[in-house]
């Protein structure tokens, strides 16, 4: 199988830009967001540097899982929870009460396949943009390593639904990279095949079917929110952040600097919507279609832009699909002391929320 470097690369480097980018306005509604954070076009949450959240290291989790798995889903799914667990162990902040309740039961002894709590929180979402660009060709494979990412943490059929949406959509957008983005209609279609009769698929695909007309009347991003109701933002509900994100796709599917801010000036659970975005249309542009200033901007460590472009390259070799491969060295001894100082600024952030202007 043959994998296309550049389109992986700019789906991953473009998940933790838009990660970065919608972190400061978290869970805050659009009015308030814009009121605070006039200005999207820099990071604004670490003196004007931008810092990745649990979305970006969901992605890399998922990435180096697939580096040591050999193409084998079982193997795949026993090393990303292991990697799950010892990420909880790191405390980081802001993290979905779903995905930390099934990391406390992985220490506790359950088994992968068990350690999954019922909710459709958007925890799946961050980790699939990668599987859908890997296994893409092939719908079944896809589907199959989806569902065991997805069960890991998460088991109601609407996570594994909406996570399959994003897997799918980030191929589609590569696999369209050097042509026009085809009709959303024509997306939809091939959705609805790929989904089936799963009836926990319905309220989802409802929502696109929104988003098409919006699309035909030419409807920004936010218009398209409000149209589903989400007057305080898309939260952390699956069938909320996925159509947003995709809305954000295939209106702006070659502007990565629109579409990511788009999505962000919906307010809600920005960090993840705008990463969710930006995997999207970085798996379309590639790196080359990432604002240079953005990338340059993001000073996160030890998972810097580097380190993360250097394992998605390693990912994109393909060489893992025959043949397990080492993963990717990371300083985990400096985790602690990174999430410490996150955690810190995060307060610092939470306790500006509180001031002027309202």
């Amino acid at each position: 199988m043959t994998l296309d470097r550049d389109a992986i690369i700019g789906s991953v480097l473009g998940l933790a830009v838009g990660d970065a980018l919608g972190l400061p306005c978290e869970n805050l509604s659009p009015r308030r967001a814009k009121k605070l954070f006039p200005h999207l076009d820099r990071y604004q949450f670490f003196f004007r540097r931008g810092l990745f959240s649990d979305d970006t290291e969901h992605s890399c989790l998922t990435g180096q899982a697939l580096l040591v798995s050999g193409g084998d889903a079982v193997k795949f799914q026993r090393d990303l929870a292991r990697r799950l667990r010892w990420w909880a162990a790191g405390i980081p902040a802001g993290t979905g009460r779903a995905t930390i309740r099934a990391c406390a039961k992985l220490w506790l002894g359950w088994a992968p396949d068990r350690s999954g709590v019922f909710s459709a929180g958007n925890g799946p979402a961050m980790r699939v943009p990668i599987l859908g660009l890997c296994f893409g060709p092939d719908p079944e494979r896809l589907k199959h390593f989806v569902r065991m990412s997805t069960r890991i943490t998460h088991t109601d059929p609407k996570a594994e639904v909406g996570a399959l949406a994003v897997a799918w959509a980030t191929y589609h957008a590569a696999k369209t990279r050097t042509e026009t983005l085809s009709e959303p209609a024509q997306f939809l279609a091939e959705l609805r095949e790929l989904l089936g009769v799963e009836p926990a698929a319905e309220p989802l695909l409802e929502s696109l079917e929104v988003a098409g007309k919006n699309l035909h009347l030419g409807r920004t991003t936010e218009e398209f929110a409000l149209d589903l109701g989400l007057k305080r933002g898309a939260t952390g509900y699956m069938y909320h952040t996925v159509p947003v994100a995709l809305y954000a796709w295939l209106r702006y599917p070659d502007d990565f600097r629109t579409a990511v801010q788009s999505a962000i000036r919906c307010g809600g659970d920005t960090d993840t919507t705008a990463a969710i975005t930006g995997s999207l249309v970085g798996a379309r542009v590639g790196k080359a279609g990432i604002p240079a200033e953005w990338l340059r901007g993001a000073i996160d460590w030890p998972r810097s832009v580097r380190w993360v472009e250097k394992l998605a390259g390693r990912v994109a070799e393909g060489k893992w699909l025959s043949t397990p491969q080492h993963a990717e060295p990371l300083a985990v001894w400096a985790l602690p002391i990174r999430n410490a100082v996150f955690f810190v600024w995060v307060l610092v952030h939470a306790a500006r929320r509180l001031l002027p202007p309202y």
